[in-house]
């Protein structure tokens, strides 16, 4: 196996790629009714989905109606977040690669936010077609919130 497929497929022995696969099986998924834009802020914004803030930073992902432009810096507008709606256990390595590998497959570009016990990604509004009928292919079960 070549380093990138062991950098796509880092999977530990105690995890096997049926494990993994069982996580895309039947794996609840759901796409925000809202539309979304990933901002580089003067500040953290009320109300945001997520405020990351590091040494360089603060970066929100807002639902775009509420984008207030006197603290945006730089703006991306027109995504759309998908979460999982699963809870992926810390000692699951390869569920991210999994679905960028996927989705890289079709040119889609994602945005990933992990939380403590699920993961989201941001896809734009015009490859979210795209982008479910890929993780429906995985297994998933795609639903709108």
């Amino acid at each position: 196996m070549d380093s990138i497929n062991l950098w796509l497929n880092p999977l530990p022995l105690s995890l096997s790629n049926m494990e993994l696969r069982n996580y895309f099986k039947n794996g609840k998924v759901y796409v925000w009714k809202e539309t979304f834009a990933v901002a580089k802020s003067k500040r953290p914004l009320p109300d945001a989905f997520a405020v990351i803030e590091d040494k360089n930073e603060i970066t929100v992902v807002i639902d775009q109606s509420r984008i207030n432009n006197e603290d945006v810096i730089e703006v991306e507008k027109d995504w759309k977040i998908v979460t999982f709606d699963m809870i992926l256990p810390f000692g699951l390595v390869g569920f991210l690669a999994r679905v960028s590998q996927a989705l890289a497959e079709e040119n889609i570009s994602i945005f990933a936010i992990s939380a403590y016990s699920t993961d989201h990604i941001l896809v734009k509004q015009k490859d979210l077609a795209q982008a479910i009928k890929k993780l429906n292919s995985l297994g998933c079960i795609i639903e709108e919130k």
